[in-house]
């Protein structure tokens, strides 16, 4: 690690579960992150700002001003840019070390099963069910950990699901394909601006430190917030050993 490193990243060196090793991991890392959105914007900076070597960073839609108020990777000089090209152009600024592969294509299982077995950690910082079912078959099949996020009014959740374990649950054990959950997004329902930012964060942290190889965090359990009332649960779920996507029945 050369000195201007040391510098940047004395406040995590500092750390006793982090330190030089853990450090020199976050440096070394590739995280993909799918969706640049509310909760990709604050994800992708954050991690640049740690040290993260590569972000691949993967949306297929453009900057428009609706998107200022919460995607804060995102400037008013950049609406038209693709979201990628832009959270680019923001994180050159707070670490040019980081390099950013942009992908601004659907993230369809096609283009999952190219990008996934290159990462170290996948973020979901998408906003529809059809993207995160893919995503889950994706880090499943190439047995990736994902840090999964969702925002909408005044409510967030997060999640970890370390598939790198054979015993670990998937997202889809935890909201089923086949379920009868209604498809809600901010574009029609609104959505808190700090939400975003606060689930965004957590997913940041939470891909950190299973990067720097810290085992505390998310993973099996569901931390679910209500910004209203600014009140944080957290609960904890296991693999459906019926699951129609994990389980060795299927």
């Amino acid at each position: 690690m050369e000195d201007t490193q040391l510098q940047r990243y004395a406040r995590h060196i500092l750390l006793n579960e982090i330190g030089i090793e853990g450090q020199q991991r976050i440096l070394q890392s590739n995280v993909l992150i799918i969706g640049l959105g509310g909760l990709g914007s604050p994800a992708a900076l954050y991690l640049a700002a740690s040290g993260v070597g590569k972000l691949t960073l993967c949306d297929h839609d453009h900057v428009d001003l609706g998107n200022l108020q919460r995607q804060i990777a995102h400037r008013t000089s950049t609406i038209g840019l693709s979201k990628a090209s832009s959270a680019s152009q923001a994180i050159s600024e707070i670490n040019p070390e980081t390099v950013c592969i942009q992908i601004t294509q659907r993230a369809d299982a096609l283009i999952l099963d190219r990008l996934v077995p290159g990462a170290d950690v996948v973020l979901d910082c998408s906003d529809n069910f059809a993207t995160r079912y893919a995503i889950n078959k994706a880090c499943l099949a190439h047995k990736k950990p994902l840090v999964s996020g969702a925002a909408i009014q005044f409510s967030g959740q997060a999640a970890v699901f370390d598939l790198r374990s054979p015993d670990a649950a998937c997202y889809n054990c935890l909201f089923p394909e086949d379920s009868e959950a209604a498809e809600v997004r901010c574009a029609t329902s609104g959505v808190f601006s700090p939400l975003t930012g606060m689930i965004g964060s957590i997913q940041a942290a939470e891909a950190l430190k299973l990067l720097a190889g810290i085992e505390k965090g998310l993973s099996g359990k569901l931390l679910t917030v209500d910004a209203l009332d600014m009140i944080f649960r957290q609960s904890t779920f296991s693999r459906d050993p019926d699951c129609k996507v994990c389980s060795h029945k299927n």
